[in-house]
Formats: structure tokens, sequence, C-alpha cells
């Protein structure tokens, strides 16, 4: 069962903006990658310092930047520097007992929200933090770990897949949200499944484990659906268009993830 952990933090005394890293390490080394591109050009490549992202910083095209690995925080503070980041926000990305949440900071916004992955050799759902900031012409991105949700996406914009590749940004940032939400119904819909065959073997042979179990996996699916609803304010916020950064056309399809989250949460 998943749950966001409280434990005795090691950022008690220390003053706001002191980037610390809360939480488990879930991968050994630090991975970057970019993927740049507009309409008629796509580029894709693993980075190997944060000095070689620098040239992207003043494209016209597109620019996604994505960390994998957050313990190494030399790391976390360069691409913020960089980028005009508040330590704040860098602060956040780090410390991965946050909750879901926006922060529109006037020339870039602030998302932290959760992705949920569902083991089916361990039968468990496991939890990762995601941050996002969008900015003019870019999304920088951190995840606790390599493997994410996010292919489906990349593939999209390798392969001139629909209109991704003729939007901005914002689109980017709408299309990353939607996949997430979009694995929030793929992880209901397995537990959903594993209560139907658990109440099918309760009656053909009742016991107290399984119905147990039967009662640990509605207790995580109301869990679930409560995560997701900070999501729900943060999808509202983008939708209104409050931001300079999004723009009308994108209003549309983050209204459609909006819509989503409502049913999960129901």
């Amino acid at each position: 069962m998943i749950r966001f952990v409280k434990r005795g933090s090691k950022k008690t005394g220390l003053p706001p903006g002191t980037i610390v890293h809360v939480g488990d390490k879930k991968t050994e080394y630090v991975r970057i990658r970019v993927i740049d591109y507009d309409e008629d050009s796509f580029e894709e490549k693993e980075l190997s310092t944060i000095d070689e992202c620098l040239p992207y910083k003043d494209k016209s095209t597109v620019t996604w930047i994505n960390i994998d690995g957050l313990h190494e925080v030399d790391i976390i503070q360069k691409i913020g520097k960089e980028f005009g980041l508040h330590p704040l926000v860098l602060e956040d990305v780090v410390n991965t007992e946050q909750r879901p949440k926006i922060e529109d900071l006037e020339d870039h916004i602030f998302i932290i929200s959760k992705m949920l992955f569902y083991n089916e050799e361990e039968d468990q759902v496991k939890i990762e933090q995601f941050s996002l900031v969008l900015g003019k012409n870019f999304v920088l991105s951190f995840q606790e770990k390599f493997g994410d949700i996010f292919n489906p996406v990349r593939q999209r914009l390798s392969v001139k897949r629909g209109s991704i590749r003729k939007r901005g940004a914002d689109y980017l940032m709408y299309a990353l949200i939607d996949a997430i939400v979009d694995n929030y119904f793929f992880v209901l819909e397995k537990i959903g499944e594993k209560v139907e065959s658990l109440e099918e073997e309760l009656m053909i042979d009742p016991s107290p484990e399984t119905l147990q179990a039967i009662h640990n996996l509605k207790r995580e699916l109301i869990f679930l659906r409560k995560s997701v609803w900070p999501l729900r304010e943060v999808i509202s916020y983008l939708e209104r268009g409050e931001s300079n950064l999004i723009q009308d056309k994108t209003g549309i399809f983050l209204r459609d993830v909006y819509d989503h989250t409502i049913q999960v949460i129901d």
C-alpha cells in the first residue's frame, strides 16, 4: 500500500530556499536528456553536463530538458541558475514529500504532481514525484529515477504525429500532464480487476485473508482518488488561462484533462 510518508526531515532548522534532497535515492546517477523540436526539425540526445543545455536557452524551437535523479543537488542548482529558477522552486523539486501544486511566477510556471506505476510482479502501486517548469519555449522536468510514462509523448514528437510539433511549450506541458492522468486510469483499472478477482475467490473459498486483501485494496482506491484531488486544482488554474505562458487554444485541451481528472476522483 502506498502512502505519502512524512519522515524526520534533513531540512529541520535550515533557512527557506536551502536545497537539500528529501526522500529516497532511487537511482545511482543523474541522467540529463534533451528533446528540441519545431514543425520541421527534431533532435533528441543525452547530455553529460548542464552546460550542454545552454545552447538551447535562447532558441526559437521548443526544448524539453528532463532530469532523472534528484539526489545530486549541485546539478539541480546549476540548471536552476541557468534558467532563472527561484531557490524555493528548487527546494521543492528535491523534496519528494511535496503535495501536488502549482505556482505562477510570471516568467515561468512551476507544477508538482505524482506519477503512479503499477508493478505487475509485486502487485503494488508505486508513486513518484514529478516536477515541471514551463517557460517561454522550454519545459524542464524532474523525476526521481529513470523510467516513466512519457514514451508515447516522445514517440509523437519523433515521428511528427498529430499537431504536437506545430504547437508551443505549453502544449508539451499539457501532453505530459495528460499522460499522467491517463495512467491514473490504468492503475485504477488494475486495482479494480484485482478486487473483482479476489471477490470471486471469496465466493468460492471464503477466508479472512482474502476479505482483508479486498478491504486493503478498496482503501487503496480511496487513497489514490484523494491523492489526485490536488491535481484537479492545478489543472483548473491552467485551464482558466491566467498565465501569458498558456495559449488560449491550449486551454481547450486542458479542459479535457480536467474532465478526466474529475472522472478519476469520482
